[in-house]
């Protein structure tokens, strides 16, 4: 059985695990070591399933989700259809991924937020002289949108960015497991390694909103997952790092808006 339980029974981190300076002090990553109980594979192949699904569900809608109040279903999807699937094996234990918001966990999402935004734009200018990038047809036309649709972006963004974060971290404690428990690798390996293929793999199912463009999907979009993965290892709660991805995407938005509007002013 995957995830057999060891370690101590109430998920506290011993301090010798700890990656210093990276993760606070409390609480350990639920499910991969028995807590707050231990997944078996196959319930772990039923949690990557309902991933599945719910991209699915994402990349090809129906046509009646495809106009009006209805998009705002398959951005829902993203996050229900993962945290069912967990619900199912895990019953309300589904509930660790989340913690409490207070002013600590607001911090974070702020520095995050910006230091990804600082760091894709920097990696971008970096690539730019090399790759032709593609940009998301999404929000490629937001500036030439009514007023209304510009909201309704912002609005239908945020639950499906808690859906990016559901489908990037589910995942992440799939592979941590895999790794301590089937593998042999010690705590902080596993880590490093369920960050970086976590990160690809969000990376390549991007390639589909950006014209398959494989270096721009792993590279661009790989290092952002990388960054907004932080503030989900340090904490161990998914609202600090939907808060920071949030706050990326709309400040990205934003600054589009703004752009276009000095463009439309001169």
């Amino acid at each position: 059985m995957i995830g057999a339980a060891i370690g101590t029974a109430d998920g506290r981190l011993a301090e010798a695990e700890r990656i210093r300076r990276l993760e606070d002090p409390g609480r350990d990553f639920p499910f991969y070591r028995g807590w707050p109980i231990a997944l078996s594979g196959p319930q772990w192949l039923l949690v990557l399933t309902g991933v599945l699904v719910a991209l699915l569900a994402v990349a090809f809608p129906p046509a009646v989700l495809n106009s009006g109040l209805a998009r705002m279903v398959p951005a829902l999807l993203l996050a229900a259809v993962p945290l069912a699937a967990l619900a199912l094996v895990a019953r309300s234990h589904w509930r660790v991924l989340f913690g409490p918001v207070g002013w600590h966990e607001i911090k974070w999402m702020i520095l995050f937020g910006l230091l990804n935004l600082v760091v894709s734009m920097s990696v971008g200018a970096l690539l730019n002289p090399f790759v032709d990038f593609q940009s998301n047809a999404a929000v490629a036309g937001i500036a030439d949108q009514a007023a209304a649709e510009q909201w309704f972006l912002f609005i239908r963004t945020a639950p499906q960015l808690l859906g990016e974060e559901v489908i990037t971290i589910l995942p992440f404690l799939a592979l941590l497991t895999l790794f301590t428990q089937r593998l042999g690798s010690g705590r902080k390996a596993a880590i490093l390694w369920a960050w970086l293929l976590s990160a690809l793999l969000f990376g390549l199912i991007h390639l589909p909103t950006y014209d398959w463009n494989l270096i721009q999907c792993v590279v661009i979009i790989g290092i952002a997952r990388l960054v907004l993965t932080l503030p989900w290892i340090m904490t161990k709660n998914l609202w600090v790092s939907t808060g920071a991805h949030i706050l990326n995407d709309w400040s990205l938005f934003s600054l589009q808006l703004l752009g276009a509007g000095l463009i439309a002013a001169s």
